[in-house]
Order: C-alpha cells, then structure tokens, then sequence
C-alpha cells in the first residue's frame, strides 16, 4: 500500500511551528522573548498586545468610557503644546503606546514626552508621564495601581496619573509621593507649568458610555 502524504499544515505536525496568522486572543498565553515580541509584525489590530514575564496577553480593546476621556486628554495636551507659552516643553504624547520594562513589555493608555529638546523616539524614550485608565475588574486594578506602577517607576517614568472613573478619582505617583485627587479637582503639575487637568471635564465624556 503507497503512503500518502499529509496534507496537514507544518504547525500541527510540529507544535512548535507557530500557524501563520494574525496574533489575536488564540495566542494569549503564548510564551514569547521581548526580541520576538518586537520582531513581530501580523498583530490583529483589534486588539492590545503587551508581553509580561515571557507571556504574551492579548485583551480586547479599550472600551470607549476609556477612549473618550483618552482622546480628551490628548485634545488638552495639544492645546496646551501649541497655545501656551510653555507649550513647547512637551515634545509629544501618544495612545496606546507600547514601552519596554523589565517585565517585557506595556501598553500604556497614554504617553507623553516632555523636555527632550529635540524629537523624540516613541520606542526607545521613555515617557517622561504615564497615563492609565482604569478598567473595572480587580485584578485590572492590581495591575494599574501595583504592577504597572513599579514597573514605570524602574525605567525613569516621572508622573504616573491613574485615572478612576468608577471611584471619580485621579491618583498621580511621583516616587513615594502619592496623591490622590477628586471629580471636582484640577491637576496641575510643575513638569506642565500653566496645564490644567480638570478631572470632571474627561468623567462628563465617560459617564456618557455608561
């Protein structure tokens, strides 16, 4: 009897050979180096990508009670750049930007480079402020408010503005310094002399998703 040859693709002859197709929630879990992980280039772009202690996580994407308020962010962040005086201490901010750590890699919600004087790199300078939103589960919680934070803070991130929206609150880190701001509050930072960050203003567009 002639052997017939299988037609079966080489990744399920050889677990080890990765199926060609685009990285979506089937590889969540997959292990994964930090030099893979930037070699990479067939994301599905529907969803977030971040790589933590050699393990690839795959998460839906934002939700639009985090997009909104994101989007409103940056629109403050621009109008200060190009209108106040100061304005040109911020050399640029981006969503959704991806950054290296000691644990692989994070997507930050929000990024922004300030006193650079010159253009920066968004991947090889590290973000001078952090921005996360919240999401609502709690071990999201831990890691915005724990993981996250320790890992910002070792690779010379200055701020890190936590922003709540279902405890109405924004908690900026600075080192050991932690302070804790309401709905009703303005931020104001001396990295941003004359920005103002007026909490209940990026709330009033989350509330609108509820």
């Amino acid at each position: 009897m002639t052997a017939v040859a299988s037609k079966k693709p080489a990744s399920v002859l050889d677990p080890t050979v990765r199926e060609r197709r685009p990285l979506g929630l089937w590889a969540n879990g997959m292990p994964m180096t930090p030099e893979e992980f930037d070699a990479e280039d067939d994301w599905n772009p529907n969803y977030r990508y971040e790589l933590v202690n050699g393990v690839l996580i795959v998460s839906p994407p934002a939700a639009e009670g985090e997009r909104g308020p994101n989007d409103e962010l940056g629109y403050l962040l621009r109008d200060y750049q190009y209108r106040h005086p100061q304005g040109s201490r911020i050399n640029d901010t981006l969503s959704e930007q991806t950054v290296a750590t000691a644990a692989g890699r994070r997507r930050m919600d929000r990024a922004i480079w300030i006193g650079f004087g010159r253009n920066i790199y968004p991947d090889k300078d590290i973000p001078t402020i952090a921005v996360e939103y919240v999401a609502r589960r709690s071990r999201d919680r831990r890691r915005d408010f724990v993981e996250k934070r320790a890992e910002y803070e070792a690779i010379g991130v200055v701020e890190y503005w936590i922003i709540d929206r279902f405890r109405r609150s924004l908690t900026v880190i600075r080192k050991d310094d932690v302070q804790v701001f309401g709905e009703k509050d303005t931020y104001r930072t001396e990295l941003l002399p004359g920005f103002e960050l007026p909490l209940q203003r990026l709330l009033a567009i989350a509330d609108k998703y509820k």
